[in-house]
């Protein structure tokens, strides 16, 4: 079946409120959460709120709890999440560093003890919106086997960077492993098989079913380069701001454990370098020397075209994914099809 905007957004605001989320939480993550949806990000858009829901039932993912301020300078601070929803502390986080580049040139600001955030585009976009360059770094629970071993020690370790322009959207939001976690888990939802070449059983051997790919490990993409980039980014994302890193980061895919992952969020003010306004002009001229090398893309240009596609279209949504929401609205006394209709 297929939802319209209106009618995720207010599935998610629905369920949210009664379970004593507050509004203005509730709409970021809903924010958060279509925009994984329109991106073509499915595996980390309605396809995760079920997690997010057996994290508040848990009580892994806090509502009561302030975020902390523990550190700061002029153009960097540490946060202290306490556990509140992802969305809500990267949403934070990035307005902060936004404050701190509009101020110094350059705000960078470092999260931990929050919880899974969606799309990390989100945060990039931010950024974006207020001709500031954007960038997200984040560390997940171990998934991937440093290049020669066996074992998951690294995660899929996400990298958004997002670039202001005048007439294009320029960005990137990837996963740096050879599929993003989200991707097995959607996969394994609706009973299809992963591609060739991304993931390895238990055993090391490859794999095209999603839950030995779980059980195993998930390839880095472009082999020592991906698995190099990851490896910075655990460490960015980890020792850096007072995280977890390998083997000790949890709670990014099971809602059961306390989230120990982080998070590094970044802001660049291009008018301290020049005027923006030629910035902005020059990213242009770039992507009109790419697209007149040929029939080319350039990052950002899938995401449009599926927000396009899905505005048209509607917001596709498996059977499976839906009982589950159904499943939890019975729970809360909630009728979903009064909410949809």
């Amino acid at each position: 079946m297929k939802l319209t905007i209106q009618q995720e957004r207010s599935i998610i605001t629905e369920i949210l409120t009664r379970m004593n989320v507050s509004l203005e939480d509730t709409e970021i993550i809903a924010d958060v959460t279509l925009d994984a949806d329109l991106k073509g990000f499915t595996s980390h858009g309605l396809g995760r709120f079920p997690q997010y829901i057996k994290g508040l039932q848990y009580g892994t993912i806090k509502t009561d709890t302030d975020i902390e301020i523990e550190k700061e300078t002029t153009s960097t601070a540490l946060l202290n999440g306490n556990h509140r929803f992802g969305h809500v502390v990267a949403h934070y986080a990035m307005e902060l560093a936004m404050e701190k580049a509009r101020e110094t040139g350059i705000g960078m600001v470092g999260v931990h003890d929050s919880n899974h955030f969606g799309v990390a585009g989100y945060y990039s976009d931010m950024a974006i919106m207020q001709d500031l360059i954007g960038a997200v770094f984040a560390n997940t629970e171990p998934a991937v086997a440093p290049i020669g071993g066996k074992e998951p020690i690294i995660g899929t370790n996400p990298i958004s960077v997002g670039i202001p322009s005048n007439k294009n959207y320029v960005s990137v939001d990837m996963a740096t492993s050879a599929t993003a976690r989200g991707k097995l888990l959607e996969a394994m939802r609706k009973g299809e098989k992963i591609p060739d070449n991304v993931a390895l059983d238990s055993e090391g051997n490859p794999t095209i079913d999603p839950q030995a790919a779980l059980k195993g490990s998930i390839l880095p993409f472009g082999a020592h380069k991906g698995y190099a980039l990851a490896f910075m980014i655990e460490i960015l994302a980890g020792p850096l701001v007072r995280a977890a890193f390998g083997k000790a980061v949890t709670g990014t895919a099971n809602p059961k454990k306390i989230c120990t992952k982080g998070d590094l969020f970044l802001a660049i003010d291009p008018s301290t370098f020049g005027d923006v306004e030629n910035f902005k002009c020059e990213v242009d001229d770039f992507v009109i020397e790419i697209k007149e090398s040929g029939n080319v893309f350039i990052p950002g240009d899938m995401e449009v075209m599926n927000i396009k596609k899905a505005m048209e279209n509607g917001l596709p949504v498996d059977d499976a994914l839906y009982q589950q929401i159904k499943d939890i609205a019975r729970e809360l006394s909630l009728d979903l099809a009064e909410i949809v209709e």
